[in-house]
Formats: structure tokens, C-alpha cells, sequence
């Protein structure tokens, strides 16, 4: 018999957002992630198949109304679109919602979590 699900996935995804913005993808071991969401290895597993699958997870649940893209999605821009077919399409299809300030926008955000001011010209 399978056992009840004993944690809230939408709970698990935005406590794993934060350590992968905070950490990078692949900062983000799955032990900081297990503290983090404060969910079983097996059950992370069972309900998102990988790390990846996570990763794509919180990507799907990112706010994406949001006048400007989170930390998460500035980790799948820089770390994991250029390698991987499913976050790159998922990272054009939020640009392409942004917008034609889209660029600007991520370029400004990116600067920013670097610590780097941005050059007015």
C-alpha cells in the first residue's frame, strides 16, 4: 500500500527555489536541499523524479507575473539553459513574456546579484 504523502509539494518547490537561487544549480546539493525543504531524500525522488526535476519544477511554479525574472530564473539563464533542452525552452518562453525590455531587465538583474553597478551611458 503506498504511504500518504506527508508534505506540500508547492511548500517543498519554494523552499528549493530559494537554495537554488541562493546556491546555483549546482551549488545546490540534494543534502541542502533535503535540510531545506525538510523532505525525505526518497520522497524529493519519488515526487520529482531528480535534482533536475526539481529545478524544473520550481522554474514552472516561478512567478511568472512578475514585472521582472527571480533569482531562479537567472540560475536556469546562466547555468543551465545552454545545456539542457527543457529549461532552455521554458527560459525563451518567459523572456519572450517579458517582453521587449526583457534584455534590460535580465541584464540589470544579472549585475545585480553579481554586485557589479551598471554603467549608465
Amino acid at each position: 500500500m503506498a504511504r500518504k504523502r506527508e508534505f506540500d509539494p508547492a511548500v517543498a518547490v519554494a523552499a528549493a527555489a530559494e537554495v537554488f537561487a541562493w546556491r546555483g544549480y549546482e551549488g545546490a546539493s540534494m543534502d541542502l536541499l533535503v535540510r531545506a525543504t525538510g523532505v525525505h531524500r526518497g520522497s524529493l525522488y519519488a515526487m520529482f523524479g531528480s535534482k533536475r526535476g526539481l529545478f524544473l519544477a520550481c522554474l514552472q511554479a516561478a512567478d511568472d507575473d512578475a514585472p521582472e525574472p527571480g533569482d531562479v530564473w537567472l540560475v536556469a539563464l546562466t547555468e543551465m539553459a545552454h545545456r539542457d533542452d527543457d529549461v532552455r525552452a521554458l527560459c525563451a518562453d518567459r523572456v519572450t513574456r517579458l517582453g521587449p525590455g526583457a534584455t534590460g531587465l535580465i541584464g540589470a538583474r544579472v549585475l545585480a546579484r553579481a554586485g557589479v553597478a551598471p554603467v549608465d551611458r
